[in-house]
């Protein structure tokens, strides 16, 4: 039987335009394409830079639960998009070195119906990006992502926040 890696550079669509000048409008657009279910769910990130990433949710009657407001799933979608393309600009010099990311641990609040068109608005903390961008020897980091999730009114109606584990390859040294 044949055995197929579970993950595979998970983020090197990401790495010619991740330079040490990153291409953030490009980094979006691959963004854009890269999670199936997202593209599914019509979620899109429209903004990104070094330190946010700014998902949307469509005002779309196919994402409401059964009292008409934005169901959780999409919610917890949308910030989990935003916080991982987040992490894709914060650590754009590094990204073709990821070999995996994934979702330790994640809790969420909501504190006001979600209705029509939302905005998740994710941040990486930037103790663990500056880790990772320094980083001599350490190839596992702990990366923690927090979405804030905004109604057309800018009101805020609820909060992601991510403990992510990412594995980065051995630096050229360390495979010798």
């Amino acid at each position: 039987m044949t055995q197929t890696p579970f993950f595979d550079r998970a983020f090197a669509a990401f790495a010619r335009f991740a330079t040490e000048n990153p291409d953030y409008d490009k980094l979006r657009e691959i963004a854009n394409e890269s999670v199936p279910f997202a593209v599914h769910s019509g979620v899109r990130t429209t903004e990104l830079d070094n330190d946010h990433a700014v998902t949307e949710i469509p005002a779309d009657s196919r994402l409401d639960n059964h009292v008409k407001t934005v169901h959780a799933a999409a919610l917890y979608l949308a910030a989990d998009v935003a916080c991982a393309v987040a992490f894709v600009g914060a650590a754009a010099p590094q990204i073709d070195q990821v070999e995996w990311m994934v979702v330790r641990d994640a809790r969420s609040a909501y504190f006001k119906p979600a209705v029509g068109r939302i905005r998740a608005v994710g941040t990486i903390d930037e103790r663990a990006i500056r880790a990772i961008l320094g980083r001599t020897e350490q190839r596992r980091f702990d990366v923690d992502g927090k979405a804030m999730l905004y109604d057309d009114n800018d009101v805020l109606v609820g909060k992601v926040s991510f403990d992510y584990v990412t594995q980065f390859a051995a630096l050229p040294a360390e495979s010798a």
